[in-house]
């Protein structure tokens, strides 16, 4: 075995949420091209086809289930699809999330738990579900932002809290299920990539706020978060858990 072979997931099986369009389409991508089969969930069940497409271009197998993971009987059932047509869950990449931007003195109640239940807890719920069915060896790769870890200037309350708070699930399910099941888990903590969810934000607040951060002068590219996914996805991280990756371009030196 040469050490690029440790990044291959031939043989694998990986389950991506929120794979319908900006970072999971890239990632289910990824993971298809490393070697994996992939079971495809999200609530625009209609917007999956297109990343099959991808998956199958790439000459691997996907399946698509409509998922709402806020719903644990969704999780549920997004695992239970996958291991009826693969046979098992080696990977899961838990990135379904929204992010939304209220001054704290004006955000509802439901603003704020809308977030928290769609960001922390349904990774929580898609954990679980995949935690009972892994076996040795796998990993579950949460998908938390730099925004977990430092500010950059939006009314964020909301969404940073609940990416703080899934580096503090990844340290926990690392502790539980690492010695007892072999499970690994870590988080990945974007930066600003271009992205669906970065389409949204004002081109001023990226310039000034955003790009001036970074030590590289730009926003992130999605192959390159890719390729930080794979490293956490395959054995190459075989002796890390319970970790979070930072790919921010420098923020948090700044």
């Amino acid at each position: 075995m040469t050490i690029l072979d440790l990044f291959r997931l031939d043989g694998r099986v990986a389950v991506v949420t929120g794979a319908s369009s900006g970072l999971g389409v890239a990632f289910a991508q990824a993971l298809a091209e490393a070697g994996a089969d992939v079971a495809l969930g999200a609530r625009r069940e209609d917007r999956l086809a297109d990343t099959r497409a991808l998956v199958e271009k790439a000459g691997r197998r996907a399946l698509t289930v409509r998922t709402d993971v806020t719903e644990p009987t969704d999780c549920d059932a997004l695992v239970a699809a996958a291991v009826a047509e693969f046979g098992k869950v080696d990977i899961l990449v838990n990135n379904a999330g929204i992010g939304t931007a209220y001054p704290a003195t004006r955000e509802t109640p439901e603003q704020f738990r809308s977030v928290i239940e769609l960001n922390l807890n349904g990774c929580y719920w898609m954990a679980q579900a995949c935690g009972r069915v892994m076996g040795p060896g796998s990993s579950i790769i949460n998908i938390s932002s730099v925004l977990g870890l430092t500010t950059t200037g939006l009314p964020q309350a909301a969404y940073a809290s609940s990416k703080a708070g899934l580096i503090g699930l990844t340290r926990d399910l690392a502790q539980q299920w690492t010695p007892r099941k072999g499970i690994r888990v870590n988080a990945l903590a974007p930066g600003y990539f271009e992205s669906e969810m970065t389409d949204q934000l004002e081109t001023k607040f990226l310039q000034e706020k955003v790009v001036p951060r970074t030590l590289f002068g730009r926003l992130g590219r999605t192959e390159e978060l890719a390729a930080a996914l794979i490293f956490l996805a395959s054995d190459a991280s075989s002796y890390l858990s319970g970790f979070t990756l930072p790919v921010e371009g420098g923020m948090l030196t700044t």
